[in-house]
């Protein structure tokens, strides 16, 4: 038996210390990123650590595997990855290791909140389509933060200017981002920082974004996404990301085709709602979209001077819950009566999707039409509300500056209609049109409640989906 020589001995025990010092250890409540690499990669100790990995790289077949013994214990159990994200959570009190297998980009997380940094949020949270042109989106994240406003009680029965304040914005916000790309037919990691790297907005790409805050409707505070220079008729993927790591989507939209003659309007103070595509000339002054401030006068003062006559009507009438409904009050009637004026007031140009350019009525129903709702064409594919509108064609609105190109007008949900009759007192007078009568005329019928009326029965159960299908405008 022949014994190694003292310097021999003292050598390698130098170079496996070394080696367990070698293991990079991880920062807690921090996101590590890494381009490649195996590790393992050290986890210090602490009572409750989540653990969340991503990966950043399409096709990369990670394995992410962890232990919360120290030393040198090998990494054995796996995080379960969801769309490319997973996370596991334990005590680390003599600290751990996490190991990966495979080649790639990825993040290692880890989080002593309890809660994993990297999440998918739930289908709430998915980003809100506005509406595109042929080169320009405007997407919406979801609500956050409410507009408190005093319910009307006798004897102050306060409603909403007519302008919605804007002004009062929230001191603290979410940290909202925006991803987007053009949709592919590849499967791709649902991750933050996928998405990120391969959004094509700013610097990484030729698509540039205005973001600001808006109050649309009485669901609170948004960030709004203005996106210009996108390629026409282009299918895109978005994400909405959350303080760097966690993410919601996908959502899906198109741009129109080249041809499409219709700007964008957003920002009306009067009509928060209203973010889509309407007939009119291009922006003065080579603006971007059309706002409050430049929409022209023959569209917004009939619509401010009909909100301010009808508040005051409400206001000559007890409206508040103790005398006018146990249900609603003149706000309510207010803000939907609101809805419905700016929608039937602004018509919305449009024209059908890329996944389905039949998907609409070629030939408008007459008038005088009756029995007439939401169908489908030959594939099974639910046929929009767009009505056909030459240069010749009566607008819907007599205040509606001339336009010298023919389009398609989507018509309003007869639910907006409907929303406003209920929330309203009868001696106004109230009426929507039904499918039994000449509804289909100017509203979609059939598409969120059934032809009849019969509650979440229609074709769709809803105005528009994340898939960029818009069947008819809810306001």
């Amino acid at each position: 038996m022949h014994l190694l020589p003292s310097t021999l001995i003292c050598l390698l025990t130098n170079i496996l210390s070394a080696a367990a010092q070698t293991r990079l250890k991880l920062p807690l409540d921090a996101v590590s990123q890494f381009n490649s690499g195996n590790g393992p990669f050290e986890i210090p100790s602490a009572p409750l650590v989540s653990v969340s990995v991503a990966t950043c790289s399409q096709n990369s077949g990670l394995r992410f595997l962890v232990t919360t013994e120290s030393g040198s214990a090998t990494p054995t159990t796996d995080i379960i990855l969801i769309n490319g994200q997973g996370n596991f959570t334990s005590a680390f009190e003599s600290g751990g290791a996490v190991a990966v297998e495979g080649t790639g980009s990825f993040e290692i997380a880890l989080s002593t909140t309890g809660q994993p940094m990297h999440q998918a949020l739930n289908a709430s949270q998915i980003p809100l389509f506005g509406d595109s042109t042929s080169n320009q989106a405007i997407i919406f994240s979801p609500p956050f933060s409410r507009l408190e406003t005093p319910q009307p009680t006798y004897p102050n029965y306060t409603m909403l200017p007519v302008d919605v304040p804007q002004a009062f914005q929230p001191d603290v916000t979410p940290n909202y981002t925006l991803a987007l790309f053009p949709t592919t037919n590849d499967a791709h990691p649902q991750t933050s920082c996928f998405a990120t790297r391969q959004s094509i907005i700013g610097s990484q790409g030729n698509v540039n974004l205005n973001q600001s805050l808006w109050l649309r409707d009485e669901a609170g505070w948004r960030s709004q996404f203005l996106l210009g220079g996108l390629t026409p008729a282009t299918n895109y993927t978005a994400y909405l990301i959350l303080d760097s790591t966690k993410i919601a989507g996908p959502m899906y939209f198109a741009t129109k085709s080249a041809a499409f003659p219709c700007p964008l309007v957003a920002n009306l103070p009067y009509c928060p709602g209203v973010a889509y595509a309407m007939p009119l000339a291009a922006p003065p002054n080579g603006a971007e979209i059309y706002t409050g401030n430049t929409l022209p006068t023959a569209l917004s003062d009939p619509i401010r001077s009909y909100l301010t006559n009808f508040t005051v009507t409400l206001n000559s009438f007890a409206c508040g819950r103790d005398m006018y409904s146990p249900l609603v009050t003149c706000a309510d009637c207010q803000r939907e009566y609101r809805k419905w004026l700016c929608t039937i007031s602004l018509p919305r140009c449009s024209e059908p999707s890329l996944s389905n350019p039949n998907g609409f009525s070629s030939i408008p129903p007459l008038p005088t039409a009756t029995g007439l709702s939401a169908s489908k064409n030959d594939q099974q594919q639910v046929l929009s509300a767009l009505m056909p509108q030459q240069t010749s064609t009566t607008p819907r609105n007599k205040f509606l500056p001339q336009f010298n190109s023919a389009y398609q007008m989507l018509l309003p949900c007869i639910e907006t209609c409907n929303a406003m009759d209920r929330a309203c007192p009868s001696f106004l007078g109230f009426k929507c049109p039904t499918s039994q009568f000449n509804g289909a005329a100017s509203y979609g019928i059939g598409y969120i409640d059934g032809k009849d009326g019969d509650q979440g029965e229609g074709l769709t159960g809803v105005a528009q989906d994340r898939y960029g299908n818009v069947w008819c405008q809810l306001g």
